[in-house]
């Protein structure tokens, strides 16, 4: 049978059986809807949480020495750049680049007199790290400015754990570049959140000169690029390799440094993943019935079509050109169906309860991806033709007698 043939015998077969073709189009569109609404839900997540590590802790990129960012935890004070390399780095010239940023780490003991908690420190430059915490939340007080030259921000822990607030007066003891024991003494200008519990939990974060002060020290540990967008992280990564390495320095990206979102990426692609496949047994059930119902109860048609000199690979061909249109038309239903929806939800957003790891709540939305789009159409499209096989092979195969005997 002619192809054209074919397609537009099956396109009317679809149009006149409309109540079962009705309901098998309502089941994939269905899937297909659900497939979007999820993996959009899914990319959004992923997305705010990447953006809320970038802007509250890592950056998009950081430069430090070799080694530390595997082993520089331990003993930040062994991997200091010093001035005139971070000078040879050459970061002002590169397109994308939004700020950049110097950071030293200590770890030590905060005092506020009548007890003492382990902390990790961060000396910071206030006015540039403020182009970097857009998702750093405020407790109380306000942000560190570069004219608070003995003040600090503590996370919401260090804070819950020493009882401080704006203007308690704490003192930081820390070990120095040369293993002595040093101290100063900081003011508390506000409390702050990030999307990390953890993080809240240990970090105190003071000015960079005060910092140096407190470890002896003029160097820093990283520089800390922040860019005009999330998606030129991979280019510019690529653009500054040759002349960090050329600097003996080492570059990182946020996606390597934070090993929390690694993982909940990985967690939350299987968890979509098993979801397909639910969906596409879902479909397949669905549509299965409905399927072989309207191809049996059409067994004497299809034995007058061979009777009348068509093969039965014809009538095979013709079943299942009715359900790839079929397919075909649910999922362009749903992957309408979904996108309207997708948008409507954006719009207005949904109210979320903070993640694993975290203290605070955030607006979850649909993103419409092309990839998950495209991926749901197919999964509809194949299901539909997978459930088609069976019930067109059978009644291909039924011989003309028993099937001319469906016609009384």
């Amino acid at each position: 049978m002619d192809a054209k043939v074919l397609l537009g015998l099956a396109l009317r077969n679809v149009e006149r059986y409309k109540r079962r073709s009705a309901l098998s189009l309502a089941a994939i569109a269905a899937g297909v809807a659900g497939l979007i609404l999820s993996g959009g839900f899914v990319h959004d997540l992923i997305r705010q949480l990447g953006e809320a590590v970038i802007h509250s802790q890592s950056g998009h990129l950081q430069i430090a020495r070799a080694g530390f960012f595997d082993s520089g935890s331990r003993a930040p004070s062994k991997y200091l750049i010093a001035p005139a390399d971070a000078q040879r780095v050459g970061l002002t010239d590169q397109a994308h680049i939004q700020a950049t940023m110097r950071r030293i780490n200590f770890s030590g003991l905060l005092s506020n007199g009548r007890s003492s908690y382990p902390i990790v420190g961060e000396g910071i430059e206030p006015d540039r790290e403020a182009e970097l915490g857009t998702s750093l939340v405020l407790q109380q007080g306000r942000m560190l400015r570069a004219a608070d030259r003995y003040g600090a921000l503590v996370g919401a822990g260090v804070a819950r754990a020493l009882d401080l607030k704006p203007g308690s007066l704490v003192s930081i003891v820390a070990p120095t570049v040369d293993e002595a024991m040093n101290t100063v003494e900081v003011e508390v200008v506000g409390t702050f959140q990030s999307f990390s519990k953890d993080y809240d939990d240990r970090t105190i974060k003071i000015p960079l000169p005060v910092a140096q002060e407190l470890l002896n020290t003029d160097g820093i540990n990283t520089i800390v690029v922040v860019l005009d967008d999330t998606s030129h992280t991979a280019q510019v990564a690529a653009a500054l390799g040759p002349r960090v390495a050329d600097a003996h320095l080492e570059l990182r990206t946020w996606d390597s440094l934070n090993d929390f979102y690694a993982k909940a990426v990985a967690l939350y692609d299987r968890q979509f993943g098993v979801l397909r496949l639910i969906v596409l047994f879902m479909v397949l059930l669905a549509v299965t019935g409905a399927i072989n119902v309207r191809v049996l109860e059409r067994a004497g048609e299809f034995g007058t079509m061979r009777s009348l000199g068509n093969r039965s690979s014809d009538v095979l061909w013709l079943v299942l050109a009715e359900g790839a249109l079929m397919g075909a038309l649910g999922a362009l239903i749903g992957a309408l169906l979904g996108s309207a929806a997708a948008w409507l939800v954006s719009y207005a957003g949904i109210p979320m309860p903070p993640p694993p790891n975290s203290n605070l709540e955030y607006t979850a939305r649909i993103m419409l991806v092309p990839s998950v789009i495209a991926g749901a159409f197919l999964i509809g499209l194949i299901a539909t033709v997978l459930a088609s096989v069976a019930p067109a092979y059978r009644v291909s195969r039924l011989p003309i007698v028993e099937a001319l005997r469906r016609l009384v």
